[in-house]
């Protein structure tokens, strides 16, 4: 399953776990992430057993984690050990990872992240305009990840910001 490469619409749907960074990826730290992320994939294992997994980086910087668990469950152990790479790749480049109280969009085609009071005022003052579209990192699968990663505000968790 290499879906950071693939055009093939894929039938299986993998868990899914989305690391959102709060700002873009250099290239030099993409390129690094990467490499670790192809090392620790290729060794990830639940109790011996390997697992069938891949990764991507999103618009420079949301890493998306997908494993098949129709072939082998994640455990908590390989999750734990999961967490600690990407807190290793976290505390190196500071990229706010684990930060679950900030928001991701698109304004005028460029990505931006806010805090997540920030967003929210933003929005309740108008100075953000309902014609941006917003990230949902509560995806859990493949497929909810495909079709409703990134939607119009009307159709995102933003729209019940009041």
């Amino acid at each position: 399953m290499k879906i950071e490469e693939s055009n093939i619409v894929e039938a299986n749907d993998y868990r899914v776990i989305i690391y959102p960074a709060s700002r873009p990826f250099s290239t030099k730290e993409a390129k690094v992430i990467t490499e670790k992320l192809y090392d620790f994939l290729a060794g990830w294992a639940a109790h011996g057993k390997p697992l069938s997994s891949s990764f991507k980086i999103e618009k420079n910087q949301f890493i998306i984690i997908c494993v098949d668990e129709e072939k082998e469950m994640a455990s908590g152990c390989s999750i734990d050990a999961l967490g600690k790479i990407m807190r290793e790749i976290d505390a190196e480049y500071q990229l706010g990872l684990f930060d679950r109280m900030k928001a991701s969009f698109v304004e005028n085609g460029e990505v931006k992240t806010l805090k997540l009071i920030d967003f929210k005022n933003q929005i309740r003052n108008g100075e953000l305009s309902k014609e941006i579209e917003v990230f949902d990192f509560s995806k859990n699968t493949y497929l909810e990840f495909l079709g409703n990663f990134l939607l119009p505000f009307n159709k995102s968790w933003a729209v019940t910001i009041k």
